[in-house]
């Protein structure tokens, strides 16, 4: 490991060179940095990453020509790139993502990482993102670490050896903070609801926002809940004090919180440092299908954009503009499902756009794209109930559907499900 300067790090990085990123509150902001300031010599560098946090200087619009990026995962900074045409979108579950790596499908020059300092058998660990970096760094000519005293060591499928990484620079900085969502009265009810379908010795996944928070926030009571999930939260942390989750009953992993990646405040990163109780693995064990239903009470909470009168739910788009990616929803979403007494849900506010807009429509919007198919779906939650659509027909569907929708739009959906036949 050869420790040099940011400038120095990413010198070999050439034109036309594809560079993997580490993602979400890891993003190696040195690193980046230090590889825009090169803008002026290089031209289309496919810089490859899931959603980053941070600026993202690569996707201002002046690198348009120097870096394009190839989102995995469309993140707030990367959409005005992704619908202006200065990015390319690659829907992908989030479970096939190391493979892209390791069958060579995206060959990869270089890896960008934020690791924690080596530990005295020369391990460094991955600490708030685990995700594809394991494959990625297989992959890449090139590994590029920012060695960070700032980074929580995190323990599990985490660790990098020092002898695999070509040059290092040493940064303190830490983790990009994201703090959990504000919850508002609709969010609170959706949660209510939530909560009321899980029962004790349940394992969840859960994502970041209000609404997962507001769910967390009603299940401080639950005894011995587990966790099995892409992501990790302070609402997580929150139920671990409170004696919520103790991961107990979990038939897999036991007693182990097991995440792929984090976001969150400086309360989690302190939790997460060298704690046994949590599991960092890659994204192809924890959104793998078999492992996902092998958790008998497995609850996959997720949520979406829109959702039809049949049950497709549209959760990347809106309308034909590109918002999010697939993610892991259809992972967690067919595990749970196939898990003995598993229950997948998908929660959303009836409504966007300050009530002036139905979340759940007759149809979906010209462009929008199916992530979960209406076979797929089972239990979907707004805060007027719950919907239960598995083994019902389209017609059942329709008017589970209508009766948690807003009252404002009930009519209406009433009357365009009669014109299709659905009622």
């Amino acid at each position: 490991m050869k420790i040099v300067s940011p400038e120095e790090a990413v010198a070999g990085i050439r034109s036309g060179d594809r560079v993997y990123v580490q993602c979400a509150s890891a993003a190696p902001s040195a690193l980046l940095d230090a590889l825009v300031a090169r803008a002026p010599e290089l031209r289309d560098v496919d810089i490859v990453h899931l959603h980053i946090e941070g600026p993202g200087p690569h996707l201002a619009p002046e690198m348009a020509g120097h870096f394009r990026h190839t989102a995995l995962f469309i993140g707030p900074n990367a959409r005005a790139a992704v619908n202006e045409g200065r990015a390319d979108y690659v829907p992908v579950f989030l479970s096939d993502v190391p493979h892209l790596f390791d069958a060579g499908l995206l060959p990869l020059d270089a890896v960008l990482c934020n690791v924690s300092p080596p530990d005295a058998h020369g391990y460094c660990s991955l600490g708030t993102s685990v995700e594809a970096m394991q494959a990625a760094i297989r992959a890449a000519k090139t590994v590029i670490a920012q060695v960070n005293a700032a980074m929580p060591r995190t323990l599990g499928e985490s660790f990098v050896h020092v002898s695999q990484i070509d040059y290092a620079v040493e940064v303190d900085i830490a983790p990009y903070p994201r703090p959990d969502g504000e919850i508002n009265p609709v969010e609170r009810r959706i949660g209510e609801f939530v909560a009321e379908l899980v029962p004790d010795g349940a394992t969840l996944q859960m994502g970041i926002g209000a609404i997962p928070t507001a769910v967390a926030n009603c299940l401080r009571d639950k005894h011995d809940l587990g966790i099995h999930t892409e992501l990790m939260t302070d609402a997580i942390v929150d139920l671990v004090e409170a004696g919520a989750v103790t991961g107990l009953a979990k038939e897999r992993n036991r007693g182990k919180i097991v995440a792929t990646f984090m976001m969150g405040t400086q309360k989690l990163y302190r939790f997460v440092h060298d704690n046994p109780m949590v599991e960092m693995r890659a994204t192809d064990f924890t959104n793998d299908t078999h492992v996902i239903r092998s958790f008998s009470r497995m609850t996959a909470i997720n949520s979406a954009i829109a959702i039809d009168l049949t049950g497709q739910v549209c959760a990347d788009s809106i309308g034909w503009r590109l918002y999010s990616g697939v993610g892991g929803q259809m992972d967690f979403i067919r595990g749970a499902a196939l898990a003995t007494n598993g229950r997948p849900i998908i929660a959303l506010p009836s409504t966007a756009a300050g009530g002036t807009v139905s979340r759940i429509t007759p149809f979906l919007a010209e462009g929008a794209g199916v992530v979960t198919t209406r076979a797929h779906v089972r239990t979907v939650v707004t805060e007027w109930g719950v919907a239960e659509l598995f083994g019902k027909s389209i017609r059942e569907r329709a008017a589970a559907l209508i009766a948690i929708a807003h009252p404002d739009f009930r009519d209406e959906l009433t009357v365009q499900a009669r014109r299709t036949h659905y009622l």
